[in-house]
């Protein structure tokens, strides 16, 4: 049967511009100039014969009816994307791309790998560590674990870990804190500070967790440490001997077994958000896509058997 389509390249552009309310940004997200993305809006008003943006004088906005095109294009366009390219991967099968935070990436995927070799060596893991959200088909992400509160409509999701925080330092450093008794007397020391790399409600930092044990914590009190971009660079220098730091389980786990860092104090806070694990429904019905979750769960539920109930709370 044939299909009375209108061209693709003037949808694109029209649902761009619809979402970012303006063909300046369109144009930037598509590295094209706003103009071409006005021709091309101008290209499907024709081929409609409706109106889908009323002219202004500084800019455009959506008409009535633009407004309702835009709002059934959006999730064709997505679904469209999504299929493409999972078809694309089809002479591909073997490679997954996941993406995680850096801080994630470098303290508890990275040392694991050579596990994941051993256990699917026909696997090409391709890794991206960013902390932005992404679109996972049109990014070409097969796997994204993220930092949150599990709620990803029209995804796959699993748990993955729960952020138990701990005061850690070196087991150098801790020997010579000969007044480091309890929480209190954390003060009296450097505390290093990081940036959390997804800004979420109710991060834990250094005054909610000293809050938990009864200790008021302004910021100015105590002695002020040193503040960093990533927790991994934070945890590397609580490694180092430079002070104290505060960070989640799944960060923390390989040094402590390692002796590079030693848990202060039992006391431990549970933070408000979890690691969960993301795919979408079709990316899932890869062999390979589905191998590497399974994996992925399976090392972080071995984690939690081996090391942490000997930490409860």
């Amino acid at each position: 049967m044939s299909r009375h389509l209108p061209p693709l390249a003037a949808l694109h552009a029209f649902e761009a511009a619809a979402r970012h309310e303006g063909f300046q940004r369109a144009g930037e997200e598509l590295h094209v100039s706003a103009g071409a993305i006005g021709h091309h809006v101008k290209q499907l008003e024709s081929w409609l014969g409706v109106a889908l943006f009323q002219r202004l004088p500084r800019g455009v906005v959506l008409t009535g009816a633009g407004q309702r095109y835009a709002a059934t294009l959006g999730p064709i366009l997505n679904q469209l994307a999504d299929v493409s390219e999972q078809a694309r991967r089809q002479g591909d099968d073997k490679v997954v791309t996941v993406t995680a935070t850096s801080s994630l990436v470098s303290r508890w995927l990275m040392p694991r790998l050579g596990r994941l070799r051993d256990r699917h060596p026909q696997l090409e893991l391709r890794v991206l560590a960013s902390m932005h959200p992404v679109d996972l088909a049109r990014d070409g992400v097969d796997v994204a674990i993220r930092l949150g509160p599990g709620r990803y409509p029209g995804m796959k999701v699993d748990l993955l870990m729960e952020e138990w925080f701990s005061a850690v330092c070196s087991p150098g450093f801790r020997d010579n804190a000969a007044m480091l008794r309890q929480p209190s007397d954390l003060l009296r020391y450097p505390l290093l500070h990081d940036e959390p790399e997804v800004h979420l409600p109710g991060v834990i930092d250094w005054a909610r967790w000293l809050h938990s044990c009864g200790v008021h914590y302004s910021g100015s009190s105590g002695n002020s440490g040193a503040r960093f971009s990533h927790t991994y660079l934070c945890l590397d220098a609580a490694a180092s001997g430079q002070g104290v730091a505060i960070a989640a389980s799944p960060l923390i786990g390989d040094d402590l077994r390692a002796g590079r860092l030693v848990r202060l104090f039992e006391h431990r806070l549970r933070g408000p958000h979890c690691y969960y694990l993301l795919r979408s429904p079709l990316a899932e019905t890869r062999p390979m896509v589905h191998a590497f979750c399974e994996w992925l769960i399976a090392e972080a539920r071995a984690d939690q058997e081996a090391l942490w109930p000997a930490v409860a709370p």
